[in-house]
């Protein structure tokens, strides 16, 4: 009976996810989703340390269990809905740098309260929502040029690289230069080596779960390297067993709709409208990026480079933000460590099923993930860096498939041709600016303003779509807005 039930769950399965047609297997699927929530499993953490490290007004501030209830709710529900619904491979959650801006500039600068400020969220995700549902969103996307599409793609390649080096430690701050090589004297170095290694090995080997293996050995190693430095390698708030009596809890459901628009009041009407269009742009740009990026590996754009249903991801996006402003976790967006997941070879939506099911335990026992450190994840993040940054590799195969032999069209080889200045230089802008100015929004700010730039310079301007100048104008409102706030006393 239990192999029957099994066979029938696999064939549901696949009649509702198509692994063969996307050529993957449920297996492969489950362990992708499994990679994915791994490495992007600090947010559970780190969303509340963020938004609880600032007071009201009042003094008061969003109590820390709540924070990491309503995390592990909004990511687990939205995610699986990504999965249900759209069949890709993305998982959400609430997104770095949003709740940043909620509590250390609303809150703490602007004298809000998390309720008003989280207000501002709802509002933002609800015009987003509008621009998908009436097609606006993906009519702004099909007008990106494709070459800037790719550089969006490599440029968050960099970024996700760029976080695992810096976070795990190899890459630090340095005297008299922003960054330098860390000193390979210390534990967490150490084991951050020994990850990369392990995890190599295996792709080298051509391992399927590597990604995945590579976090969870790592995360081993880091433990009997703390255990035995008496916690001094890591601290005891990672690479640590929490020990029995501190594993289970119930939650704190207490932050679920508590958000209002008093920000109106206290900001004034324009003010409020201007960081609501800030949020909003911040979040748009974030979610194109990553669709893009993390779909072009995942096969899930044409050659065009365009995204066929992508009507479908966005609205879930869209309605995520509102879903983390209504729940007090600030927008949830779709994560760019959903490409760990494509690199571990998960293409359809099981991947964000299972993503989304491992946060719903951690209602429960979220001081297990607590035992996972950074360094633990570099490799992964390197890796997916890497895959990303090879569709340049990718490009070169497709430009002599077209072209018939190898020498033909040798400026497209790249997939980006740097030597015209309207395309070479946006694209060079997006991919460089995402990781030195760790913001997936500025670096596409940057390189669409470049563009349509250069080429009205050019006397092209029918060459650019309509909707590019109004996106570019939206970034150049968007860089401007502190300067405006700053001098102008009614914004």
């Amino acid at each position: 009976m239990s192999t029957m039930a099994a066979t029938f769950r696999e064939s549901f399965l696949e009649r509702r996810f198509r692994f063969a047609e996307h050529g993957t297997t449920l297996a492969r699927d489950t362990m992708a989703g499994m990679t994915t929530f791994i490495v992007m499993s600090y947010i559970i953490f780190l969303n509340p340390i963020i938004l609880t490290s600032v007071k009201q007004a009042d003094g008061k501030t969003l109590a820390f269990n709540g924070v990491v209830t309503a995390t592990c709710v909004v990511a687990a529900v939205m995610t699986i809905l990504m999965g249900l619904y759209t069949n890709k491979a993305y998982a959400l959650a609430p997104g770095l740098g949003i709740n940043a801006i909620v509590a250390f500039q609303l809150v703490g600068q602007n004298g809000l309260t998390f309720a008003s400020a989280m207000g501002l969220i709802v509002l933002e995700g609800a015009v987003v929502t509008a621009l998908v549902l009436t097609g606006v969103r993906e009519q702004i996307m099909r007008a990106i040029p494709l070459e800037l599409k790719k550089a969006i793609a490599i440029g968050i390649g960099l970024f996700i690289a760029f976080i695992g080096l810096y976070d795990s430690g190899l890459v630090v701050q340095g005297q008299g230069t922003p960054v330098a090589l860390a000193h390979w004297t210390t534990w967490p170095v150490f084991v951050t080596i020994v990850g990369l290694v392990i995890t190599l090995a295996l792709r080298a080997r051509g391992f399927r779960g590597d990604l995945l293996v590579g976090i969870l050995g790592t995360t081993v190693i880091a433990t009997i390297v703390n255990a035995s430095t008496s916690h001094k390698a890591f601290g005891t708030t990672t690479a640590t067993w929490p020990g029995w009596h501190h594993i289970a809890g119930w939650g704190d459901w207490s932050l679920f709709g508590n958000f209002d628009f008093h920000a109106f009041s206290k900001l004034g009407v324009v003010s409020a409208l201007v960081w609501v269009f800030a949020l909003f742009l911040s979040d748009f740009f974030d979610t194109m990026g990553t669709l893009v990026g993390v779909g072009k590996p995942a096969g899930y754009l044409n050659e065009q480079g365009e995204f066929p249903e992508i009507r479908k991801p966005l609205l879930i996006d869209s309605l995520a933000a509102m879903a983390g402003g209504a729940s007090s976790t600030s927008s949830a967006t779709t994560y760019i460590e959903s490409g760990s997941g494509v690199a571990a070879g998960g293409r359809t939506g099981w991947v964000a099923v299972v993503a989304g099911a491992l946060f719903i335990p951690f209602l429960f026992f979220a001081p297990l993930i607590s035992m996972v450190p950074a360094q633990a994840t570099a490799a992964a993040l390197i890796i997916v860096g890497y895959l990303m940054v090879s569709q340049l590799t990718e490009a070169e195969g497709e430009a002599e498939i077209e072209e018939g032999v190898a020498t033909a069209g040798r400026s497209r080889l790249a997939g980006i041709d740097f030597h015209d200045l309207a395309i070479g230089l946006p694209a060079a802008l997006v991919i460089m600016l995402m990781p030195f100015s760790y913001s997936i929004t500025n670096g596409i700010g940057f390189g669409f303003i470049a563009y349509v730039l250069i080429r009205g310079t050019q006397g092209r301007v029918k060459d650019v779509h309509p909707l590019m100048w109004v996106a570019a104008g939206a970034f150049t409102l968007y860089f401007l807005v502190p300067l405006l706030q700053d001098h102008i006393s009614w914004i």
